[in-house]
């Protein structure tokens, strides 16, 4: 078995490559189609929002209380408070959450 973690080593290195290098040497003129230039312009957004959700909803104790700190981190970021402001009432509630769910349940 350790020999075949070098070969997928290996296999990940050549696939992370060619991902990145094979764009690079196809495409030399700039890329004009909007929907295209749209869709490259949101990829990061949406692999940082894939990676960061899951993680807040499991980083609790209960999932429930991820989930209603991702809701008032929502709400208090629309309504226009500054992230200080907004991490500090995801806190405050998911302490709440935890401390309700431990001794209600």
């Amino acid at each position: 078995m350790d020999k075949n973690i070098y070969i997928y080593i290996l296999i990940m290195g050549a696939v992370s490559y060619l991902i990145r290098a094979l764009p690079m040497t196809l495409l030399k003129k700039p890329i004009k189609n909007k929907f295209i230039r749209s869709f490259l312009y949101y990829v990061p957004y949406v692999t940082l929002a894939v990676m960061t959700f899951p993680a807040i909803i499991n980083a609790t104790q209960s999932p429930i209380s991820g989930v209603l700190a991702l809701a008032v981190g929502i709400i208090t970021a629309t309504v226009g408070f500054n992230l200080f402001k907004v991490a500090v009432s995801c806190c405050l509630t998911v302490f709440a959450a935890e401390l309700i769910i431990t001794y209600l349940l």
